[in-house]
């Protein structure tokens, strides 16, 4: 019985805000749209693969141990090209007005497990600059492995592309509205509670009961003012009683 009355009381309190859990979620939701579309800037983003691969003779097996110090190697290799000796000849080529450590931000380097393929993502608020730096990024890390590592085993596999209709990965404006919704309705529930556990005014006769732990044994009702009875009369057509011995016309 005490859950059945906890769980009236909790949607009588959500009928009773719910002006104001409707007022907060929409608030929410409106205000992430407005910042998704009109503020944040879209980013874009490109890729292009590289495969790590030793250089073998027609003598040489493909063998299993082969594959695993390329694998390694990628590791390296994700370092190096996130370093200023690669990042600083691609902004020279490409002459752009950043540093490396800030174009180092932009890019990810990524590989499958076991994998001698690896990824060069890159993201920019231009689509065709993203592509610009991914491939140039995999151009002059090419160009470097030899005089860093002493080896040639790099390839690259694709080049990054620009589609005529680019979309931006970020921001995504109705994933941040539901996500709005969803936090909007959280919070207009929670104040909900709060200003009625703040509330500490006596409005119903169950309040007085649950208070003061005592029967309620009379109401009084609100009595509303009547009107009293306006009844004006003119002299000029006021009735004349007539006087003993007199009649009426006379």
């Amino acid at each position: 019985m005490g859950e059945a009355v906890s769980l009236k009381d909790f949607f009588q309190i959500l009928r009773k805000r719910l002006w104001l859990i409707f007022l907060i979620v929409v608030i929410s939701a409106t205000v992430s749209g407005v910042i998704s579309f009109f503020v944040l800037t879209p980013v874009y983003e490109s890729k292009t693969q590289i495969l790590v691969n030793q250089a073998k003779s027609d003598e040489q097996l493909y063998s299993t141990q082969t594959v695993q110090t390329n694998v390694q190697l990628i590791n390296t290799y994700n370092d190096i090209i996130t370093s200023p000796a690669i990042l600083n000849k691609v902004i020279k080529e490409l002459k752009l007005s950043v540093s490396a450590q800030s174009l180092s931000s932009q890019i990810q380097v990524t590989s499958a497990q076991n994998s001698q393929v690896a990824q060069i993502v890159v993201q920019d608020t231009s689509a065709k600059r993203a592509a610009q730096i991914a491939n140039k990024t995999a151009s002059v890390f090419q160009k470097q492995v030899p005089k860093l590592m002493n080896v040639d085993n790099v390839k690259v596999l694709s080049k990054a592309t620009v589609g005529e209709s680019a979309s931006p990965i970020k921001p995504q404006p109705l994933l941040n509205i539901a996500i709005a919704l969803v936090v909007g309705l959280m919070v207009g529930i929670g104040l909900s509670f709060l200003l009625e556990y703040l509330d500490n005014t006596l409005k119903t006769e169950q309040d007085i009961e649950n208070i003061l732990d005592l029967p309620v044994i009379g109401v009084v009702t609100n009595i509303k003012d009547v009107p009293k009875p306006t009844n004006v009369s003119r002299p000029d057509v006021a009735a004349r009683v007539p006087q003993r011995g007199e009649t009426y016309g006379s």
